[in-house]
């Protein structure tokens, strides 16, 4: 905490006056233009990553950067991206998963949050992804598995959030545009979906890392077997 607190001291007495209007102008009103979901790990750090000032992120965070499909568990996680979308207008959500997320092995090797079982229950809404990624890659090792369900995991919480009706509208109409992206900690380097919202590429000025949302609608509308199409 000692590390903390002495942060914090440097934070009031020399970075808060610094940046004093721009807090002060942020105190009563925010107006971020990108959502972010991210995982919980403390190795990825949003602001760090994109190097966003204060108020430019709404961040919302949770273990494997899931969002549970319409009614099931975790409204919280609905509730924080609604109140994005609708009450501060935003129109880009990013989905941004993480090499080497425990959220992953989790669910790859249930046996290790077996005695955790909050996590355990979480973890499950990426089942879908895993299950994938076996049938896909039956002879993967354990390295490349883990990646592969990261990036898989990406994918299918770009689609969940299709499923909620107040992302829908909004795809519907063009009034929001989806991202889905992968993080290498160990490299920096930062891959999105392409088009099609089945496979990564580096992200560039013509590689934003959005899929066709209304094409990936499509495909859930039709009950499409995407995965078995990857």
């Amino acid at each position: 905490m000692k590390k903390l607190l002495d942060g914090l001291s440097l934070f009031q007495r020399i970075a808060y006056p610094r940046h004093r209007e721009l807090f002060e102008r942020l105190a009563s009103n925010q107006s971020p233009s990108v959502a972010f979901l991210a995982c919980a790990d403390s190795r990825v750090v949003p602001n760090l990553l994109l190097q966003a000032e204060p108020g430019d992120l709404f961040i919302v965070r949770n273990a494997g950067n899931i969002v549970p499909p319409a009614g099931q568990a975790g409204e919280g996680v609905a509730a924080s991206i609604e109140y994005a979308v609708e009450a501060l207008g935003i129109r880009d959500v990013i989905v941004c998963g993480h090499s080497n997320c425990g959220a992953m092995q989790g669910v790859l090797h249930p046996e290790r949050v077996a005695g955790l079982p909050s996590v355990a229950a979480w973890v499950r809404h990426a089942e879908t992804a895993a299950a994938a990624v076996s049938d896909l890659y039956p002879d993967a090792d354990d390295e490349t598995r883990l990646e592969l369900v990261v990036e898989h995991n990406v994918i299918a919480q770009v689609r969940n959030l299709l499923t909620h009706d107040f992302i829908r509208r909004r795809v519907e109409r063009q009034e929001v545009e989806l991202y889905g992206w992968v993080y290498d900690i160990r490299t920096g380097a930062v891959r999105g979906l392409d088009a099609s919202g089945r496979s990564f590429v580096p992200l560039g000025v013509e590689a934003k890392g959005s899929p066709d949302e209304r094409a990936l609608l499509a495909s859930l509308e039709n009950d499409e077997d995407f995965w078995g199409k990857l």
